[in-house]
């Protein structure tokens, strides 16, 4: 008997810090699992930490030289004594290589069109032609947050990087991640209409609890939920991977809780040893406080909180209006403000809360919390719907007759 065809998919993510890009790709690893098990996954990444995320079956990750990305935008080697266009080149050539071997069906490149500093050209070009593992057209589609940043600063960014020109000449369609009731990322970027011909708004890529989602079939090998803290009433503190969110977690771990109540502050792997030492410092000197450094899976986590402080990332944000949990977000505002802009984007349409870093004082976080633990269940009028709608859409470009229906449906 013959053995069944299966499909083949890479997703690649740039990861020059934290793990948002990375987790995102994770979950859309998953959601195309759940609805077709026969799926062969491998995620291109920056970033070794990827290593210990719990991923869906079916699914390797390939880890790139690292790349470090200053405070104030600047790129270098993360280890390895290279210049910057010597690493690119290298990361190139592993990505032309493993994508070459592996023959995806559909390849998924998250947020830079050309990968960083290029570094996706040249697969790019022998995809166009080749064919995957399944015998049609690979496929290339460039998958994009709902805010990328301000619009004048992504404009000049996309025509800096020449993204209009690469998605004409490599990629099939741009998914947006987002609801274009909240942010219409083609007029925001004003892009031209051939380019917007080929974008489909997603949905956010949440997991099954709102208003508008269907969750996908749990995964077999997925991990054993993290246990609650204690049988007591909880407030989170989730600062993404952590490298830029000391001060939002020192910030909760000085406030007053709500009578009662514990507060549990999530590091994240990637906050400076010296930083997580002051919380656990500070940690030793109450009896209503823990730190944990990282957690595999925060979403059990999520659930049973009374509140959640958070930054203002977009992975964090899908998890939370998908819980329903009471949340403050202090956006990070610098280098970029697309998590300020989100949440003023969001602000008609969720009941989430926010203050700017400055205003988020230990005394004001505190009387947030104190309102906020008794509030129930929050419903939130956006489309959680993108995790469902992602394996809708591949089957639609893997379809032997896709060229001929986008022909006719744009003729």
């Amino acid at each position: 008997m013959s053995r069944p065809s299966r499909r083949r998919v890479a997703l690649y993510s740039h990861d020059t810090q934290g793990l948002g890009h990375v987790r995102r790709n994770i979950e859309i690893a998953a959601a195309l699992r759940a609805a077709d098990p026969a799926t062969d996954v491998l995620l291109l990444t920056g970033t070794p930490a990827a290593a210990a995320l719990p991923l869906p079956p079916g699914t390797e990750v390939v880890v790139l030289p690292g790349i470090a990305k200053s405070a104030a935008g600047a790129y270098s080697a993360a280890s390895l004594d290279l210049a910057l266009d010597e690493l690119l080149a290298l990361r190139g050539a592993m990505i032309a290589g493993a994508l070459g071997a592996f023959r995806p069906d559909l390849f998924v490149v998250d947020k830079v069109a050309r990968g960083l500093g290029g570094e996706l050209d040249g697969a790019l070009r022998r995809l166009r032609g080749a064919r995957g593992h399944g015998g049609l057209p690979t496929r290339v589609v460039l998958g994009l947050r709902d805010v990328l940043d301000t619009p004048e600063v992504a404009r000049a960014e996309w025509d800096r990087e020449a993204t209009s020109t690469a998605v004409r000449e490599w990629y099939d369609e741009v998914w947006v991640y987002g609801d274009p009731r909240v942010h219409d990322l083609v007029a925001a970027m004003d892009l031209p209409a051939d380019v917007a011909a080929k974008v489909r708004h997603t949905g956010y890529l949440a997991h099954g609890r709102g208003r508008h989602v269907t969750p996908p079939a749990p995964l077999a090998a997925a991990p054993a939920p993290v246990p609650a803290p204690d049988a007591d009433p909880y407030v989170l503190c989730l600062v993404g991977g952590g490298q830029d969110g000391h001060r939002l977690a020192e910030t909760v771990a000085r406030a007053a809780l709500p009578t009662g109540h514990r507060a549990v502050v999530v590091t994240g792997p990637c906050m400076p040893l010296e930083q997580q030492e002051r919380l656990h410092a500070l940690a030793a000197t109450r009896d209503d406080l823990e730190v944990r450094t990282f957690v595999r899976d925060p979403r059990p986590l999520v659930d049973g909180a009374a509140a959640v402080v958070t930054m203002g990332g977009y992975n964090t944000v899908c998890e939370l209006l998908a819980a329903g949990r009471p949340t403050l977000v202090v956006p990070r505002v610098t280098p970029r403000r697309e998590q300020l802009l989100r949440l003023q984007c969001l602000a008609p349409y969720t009941s989430l809360d926010h203050l700017e870093p400055d205003a988020a004082t230990p005394e004001r976080v505190g009387a947030w919390l104190a309102g906020a633990a008794g509030r129930g269940r929050l419903h939130h009028e956006v489309d959680l719907d993108g995790l469902a709608h992602l394996p809708v859409l591949a089957a639609s470009l893997l379809t032997p007759h896709h060229d001929e229906e986008l022909h006719r449906a744009t003729a």
